[in-house]
């Protein structure tokens, strides 16, 4: 039982250095754990991938050929060793077919996702390759795989002797006379939509630009909080028509309840500590929701965001009366956000392994203590219960399917 509990803490020890670049690491994890179980085909494949990432391909043959014996009828392990050799052999269409099968089968492994989109990339498909990467960052809890296979070219493989680089066609012979600059000119220059597929093309370059910066939108609310607030202090009238006042609510100023989850206390010079309400927030929501933004995707993490500072204003609405004070804060969509993180920890406990019930015990101490001080005096607590239960609820609803398969 300990030489059981001992190997799996290497391959946990193996993937994770893998998927934070640090292949040397993975390769010493696998090494203690193929000395601790020769036999154990997810070491040797441990010893494939990482020397993948080191460039010793011939290590990597050795090793994808032992995964082979150990399984001869198949298994995850050998269709993983026979797309890294495809993949060496440079039969990228190949290896995208073991790939695929591979997270048919189980679509929780974050490295075949990462190999996947390597081999996308290869074939020229960026925008299906950028959704893999970030399959593969989501299900390693932020993961890279920076460096981790060869570079998409032919002569990555010039240091192995046992396959011939392919030659480079020459170019083809110019047998007719080159078009005169200007209607080259001319014909560039079309109007925006009328190529056909030229807005597909644009919105697939849109997508895969947005999809290279992981903390997009945790930067893009964090920036309009902060211009919003210092707009507030030049124009105080947006103080006057966005705070939710819930009188003004019930006579029919809704957007109230939506404009208020995006101002802050104003600063004076009575009160210089009021700026602490804005600057709170935003490392709060810097801290909690980068993680959150990389484990759901970009659009359920806002979804959760806005839905859960509307649904915690309409909390407070409803609940704290007519006569409450006027409330205003994005502390209702960031209990929202730290919602949806404990929903994310605590549905995939078992995958987090033995740090499960670790990460899961400071999750609730710290909701604890945010709770504690959302007792005190002139803090809206029914806003910050009503974004908490808001975010949970949506965050189960909207977590990626390949997140609930862990469970199981």
């Amino acid at each position: 039982m300990e030489a059981q509990t001992d190997i799996q803490t290497y391959l946990d020890q193996g993937k994770q250095a893998l998927a934070q670049g640090k292949a040397r690491d993975a390769a010493i994890a696998y090494a203690h754990g193929a000395q601790i179980e020769p036999d154990n085909p997810m070491v040797h494949l441990g010893l494939a991938e990482a020397n993948l990432a080191l460039g010793n391909y011939g290590v990597v043959q050795m090793a994808c050929h032992r995964v082979q014996e150990l399984q001869p009828r198949g298994g995850l392990e050998e269709t993983t060793a026979q797309a890294l050799l495809d993949l060496l052999d440079r039969r990228y269409e190949r290896a995208l077919q073991h790939a695929d099968a591979i997270i048919s089968e189980d679509p929780s492994i974050a490295y075949a996702h990462a190999l996947r989109a390597h081999l996308l990339r290869a074939l020229g498909n960026d925008y299906d390759a950028s959704l893999a990467r970030a399959r593969a960052a989501r299900l390693s809890f932020g993961g890279r795989f920076e460096n981790c296979f060869p570079a998409i070219d032919p002569s990555y493989l010039s240091g192995y002797k046992s396959q011939p680089s392919a030659p480079t066609p020459p170019p083809p012979p110019v047998t007719s006379t080159p078009e005169p600059p200007s209607s080259r000119t001319e014909r560039e220059q079309v109007p925006t939509w009328s190529q056909p597929g030229l807005m597909r093309r644009q919105i697939v370059r849109t997508r895969f630009m947005v999809s290279r910066y992981p903390n997009l939108v945790t930067n893009i609310l964090i920036a309009i909080n902060v211009i919003i607030y210092l707009i507030a202090q030049v124009f105080p009238a947006l103080y006057t028509y966005g705070i939710q006042a819930n009188e003004l609510v019930q006579q029919g100023e809704y957007w109230r309840i939506f404009t208020a989850m995006f101002l802050h206390l104003p600063f004076t010079l009575s009160q210089p500590l009021s700026i602490l309400h804005l600057v709170l927030n935003m490392v709060s929501l810097s801290y909690i929701g980068r993680g959150v933004e990389i484990f759901y995707g970009k659009w359920r993490y806002l979804l959760i965001y806005l839905l859960s500072g509307i649904f915690g204003g309409l909390t407070y609405y409803f609940i704290g009366g007519i006569n409450a004070q006027p409330a205003l804060g994005a502390s209702g969509a960031i209990f929202g956000v730290f919602g949806a993180l404990g929903v994310f920890f605590i549905t995939n406990r078992r995958a987090l392994g033995p740090m499960g019930a670790s990460v899961i015990q400071q999750w609730v101490i710290f909701l604890l203590i945010n709770l504690a001080f959302s007792l005190l005096p002139g803090i809206g607590l029914w806003d910050h219960l009503g974004g908490l239960v808001a975010g949970a609820i949506l965050s189960f609803l909207l977590i990626p399917r390949e997140r609930r398969s862990r469970t199981r």
